[in-house]
């Protein structure tokens, strides 16, 4: 079972991020990328052909790893990812206008499950769920957005004993996770490590344990995708930091896991994402 997916941002995507974060205005982008307005703004929001921008001089002016971002205009995609390494371990896809993943895990032995957000519509997880004969027993959030909790109400009608895990500052104590902390979902171990920026709440859950010695697992919500990261228009030194401390320092063969865009590896990111040079 294969993991094949388009990127979440392209190459203007990534530009226009990094132009916001770094408060550069339009009209210094547009004299180092060598296009007129009109081009600049089609390239950020159509992803139009980068031949035409002169994408080393804007990377180099948006703070932007200049041969990582040609590497990315390149048409650079991370190596598809054989799920079959994980036992168990699923990708499920929402669309409501985009797409947005969600994962679910469990221990093979006793058959208890763990949700990693619930996408726009829970209908294939609990399929997952059924199929399976699983016991969902724990719900772990990455961050609040409504993209990421839209199924929460049908997942818990369904699942009435789900234990939540947020980092939201309006979770009930009881439901709140501490950087750090570690959940047991059978024998595989789940531990929190927070990463705020896109979102303030913003929690990786770094699942280890894998029969067969998988390599561990990030579920990283919008903190990083492949190649880019989530928007933070007001921290992002502080998105970078935490990214860099919580999720680029873990192996490198560690299956990272965004809230959109394929799946994806540290080694991948360290290499090839040119928002950490």
């Amino acid at each position: 079972m294969f993991s094949f997916m388009a990127l979440e941002d392209h190459i203007g995507d990534i530009c226009r991020k990094a132009r916001i974060q770094t408060k550069t205005s339009m009209e210094e982008a547009i004299a180092v990328a060598a296009v007129d307005e009109a081009s600049l703004h089609a390239f950020e929001t159509d992803g139009m052909e980068a031949s035409s921008v002169n994408v080393v001089a804007l990377a180099e002016l948006l703070e932007l790893d200049v041969a990582k971002a040609e590497r990315i205009a390149g048409g650079w995609e991370p190596a598809s990812v054989d799920l079959n390494l994980w036992q168990e371990l699923r990708m499920v896809t929402t669309s409501e206008g985009f797409e947005v993943n969600s994962f679910l895990v469990w221990d093979e032995q006793s058959r208890v499950a763990a949700l990693f957000d619930t996408g726009w519509f829970a209908d294939d997880i609990f399929k997952l769920i059924d199929d399976h004969d699983l016991d969902l027993q724990h719900l772990f959030i990455t961050h609040m957005h409504g993209d990421h909790v839209a199924a929460i109400g049908p997942v818990r009608k369904r699942c009435s004993g789900v234990r939540l895990h947020s980092n939201s500052e309006h979770a009930p104590k009881d439901q709140r996770v501490a950087a750090g902390e570690s959940v047991l979902v059978g024998t595989l171990t789940v531990k929190a490590q927070l990463t705020p920026g896109h979102a303030s709440d913003g929690v990786t859950y770094v699942v280890s344990g894998w029969s067969g010695d998988a390599p561990m697992v990030a579920v990283v919500g919008d903190a990083i995708f492949a190649g880019s990261m989530g928007k933070d228009f007001d921290t992002p030194q502080l998105a970078q930091q935490k990214i860099r401390e919580e999720i680029l320092s873990l192996p490198l063969d560690t299956l990272v896991c965004p809230g959109h865009g394929p799946l994806t590896t540290v080694a991948e990111e360290k290499e090839n994402n040119p928002f950490f040079p």
